[in-house]
Formats: C-alpha cells, sequence, structure tokens
C-alpha cells in the first residue's frame, strides 16, 4: 500500500496522531468486527489512551472523516476506535498474519514520515523567524534613514537670511 494513501488516513485527534479502526481493517484486509474482536480479546495491550482510545458521540458528529465514509455518518452503532503510532504497532502482536505485518511496516514508516515532515515545517518555522527579524531590522535602519533626510531636507529648504548690505 502506497505511503500517501496511509497517509491520507491519519488524523490528529486529541492531540494524537491516530488512524481509525474501520481504515485499519480496510488495509489489512479484514471487517472492522474482526479488527474490533482482535482488540477486545487483547484489552490489556491497549489500555492505554496513547495506544488507542474510542472516539466519543461528540467526536464523531465533529468529524470529517466518518461522513466522507460511505456508509458511514449519524446511524453509526459502534464508537470507532483511534489507534496511535504504538497502537498500531501493538496491533501487529495481535493480528498475526503475513498482511498485517507489512502494512504495519508501512504505517510506521507513514507515521516516521510525518514526523520528519514536522520537524521540518519546525526548522523552517525557525529559519523564517530569522529572516522576519533580519528584515524589520533593515526595514527600521532604512526608516531611520529615510527621516533623517527627511530632517535634512527641512533644513535645506527653511528660508535662509540674505547675505550682504541692506538698504
Amino acid at each position: 500500500m502506497e505511503l500517501s494513501i496511509i497517509q491520507s488516513k491519519i488524523h490528529e485527534i486529541r492531540g494524537f496522531k491516530v488512524i481509525l479502526d474501520f481504515d485499519l481493517a480496510e488495509m489489512y484486509g479484514i471487517e472492522t468486527r474482526v479488527l474490533k474482536q482482535a482488540v477486545r480479546r487483547n484489552l490489556k495491550r491497549f489500555d492505554e489512551e496513547d495506544f488507542m482510545f474510542e472516539l466519543s458521540r461528540d467526536e464523531i458528529s465533529r468529524s470529517q472523516f466518518v461522513t466522507l465514509n460511505t456508509g458511514r455518518g449519524k446511524n453509526i452503532k459502534y464508537l470507532p476506535f483511534a489507534f496511535t503510532e504504538l497502537g498500531v504497532a501493538m496491533l501487529s502482536s495481535v493480528l498475526n498474519s503475513e498482511t498485517a505485518i507489512e502494512i504495519n511496516k508501512n504505517i510506521m514508516r507513514a507515521f516516521v514520515l510525518l514526523r520528519h515532515y514536522a520537524a521540518g515545517l519546525v526548522e523552517l518555522n525557525q529559519k523564517l523567524d530569522h529572516f522576519m527579524m533580519e528584515t524589520n531590522m533593515q526595514f527600521s535602519d532604512i526608516y531611520q534613514a529615510l527621516i533623517e533626510l527627511a530632517e535634512q531636507k527641512k533644513e535645506l529648504d527653511k528660508p535662509r537670511n540674505p547675505i550682504g548690505f541692506r538698504s
């Protein structure tokens, strides 16, 4: 499976980057119900929120990713599970098939790429901030020079006392 497809299924919910159970089931080529059963049989592996959590009805009603999937939305019967990177890694110990192992490798790569991308954005923002400070200082210098030139021009434009004798 292509990394771009996997990346499009990674959402940010509650401050975590997650993949929803129905997207994972689709990637693994199994029914969502089968994935949920495997997780429920091994709940101790997923009992921390940084591994997996269940979405609330409010989160579902505010989300676009559930309503975009065919057959989902307001009539959803079971609340979806959201798996973090750690939860997806833990799934590989629960779903022990060749397909699951390969898909998990690609999902881990997608999470790592997102992390590298985010780190690159932080570095880019720092460079942009530095550039903005330098530019602001340069504009400040230019503004100061213009003010001084304007004051010099005022001095030059003042009427001068005539030179010589008055009669």
